[in-house]
């Protein structure tokens, strides 16, 4: 499944290390930039399918960005996330190239809307033939393309990131899971801290499946896991 592209520029981390955790979650491929000056440089490796640009930034401020995203990637959508709220701020952020503008503080799930907005998401239905793809473990059953999980008469939403953690398990039952492995494979890094992230979503799939004894993820000490299915 491919990953849309997204460029997120701020340099407060802790508002920003946030919503990339929930942007990775529902899908998307973040690279997070907090200096201005950084931004161009990144476009030689990094193609961005739609931008999201604080304006006050260090060396590089948000329009200035604006303009030069403007021109190297001219079809891609930029979305203004800033503090400066005044009529003129929105006014100059739309003529500095963005297509939207959100001021702070914000709803991520208004955010999230905008972006679908902007890359013209439909949420559609799947297909009847995706609909159909199921994996059981135990009493449950794991519909990935839906990301959906069933456990007798309750179903439980997943995240993105949830249930590709669950199609990794999927694929390895009763297997040993290294965890560079998991990490490379689900976050794309095994840096320290995908490495407490995955520390997190461990005790989220252990809750989600604490009904049946039968599966079980057992930690393996300096290894990794086992997703033990009977």
């Amino acid at each position: 499944m491919a990953k849309i592209k997204l460029l997120y520029v701020e340099d407060e981390l802790a508002l920003a290390n946030i919503v990339k955790d929930v942007l990775e979650d529902r899908g998307y491929e973040v690279l997070l930039i907090s200096d201005g000056a950084k931004v161009i440089p990144a476009l030689d490796w990094f193609q961005p399918e739609i931008c999201i640009l604080d304006i006050m930034l260090p060396n590089i401020d948000g329009y200035a960005l604006g303009q030069e995203l403007t021109k190297r990637i001219p079809d891609t959508p930029i979305i203004f996330l800033s503090a400066k709220n005044l009529p003129a701020d929105v006014i100059k952020g739309f003529k500095n190239g963005g297509s939207d503008y959100m001021r702070k503080p914000f709803s991520i799930e208004e955010l999230l809307v905008r972006i679908e907005n902007q890359l013209g998401i439909k949420k559609a239905a799947p297909p009847a033939e995706k609909q159909k793809n199921e994996i059981r473990f135990g009493a449950y059953t794991f519909y990935p393309n839906k990301l959906l999980l069933s456990y007798k008469q309750e179903e439980r939403r997943l995240t993105y990131r949830e249930a590709e953690l669950l199609s990794f398990f999927a694929n390895h039952k009763n297997g040993i899971i290294e965890k560079k492995d998991l990490l490379l494979k689900v976050w794309g890094d095994d840096n320290l801290y995908n490495a407490r992230n995955l520390d997190v979503y461990i005790a989220r799939a252990r809750e989600l499946f604490s009904q049946d004894p039968k599966v079980e993820i057992i930690t393996l000490r300096g290894l990794g896991y086992r997703f033990n299915v009977e």
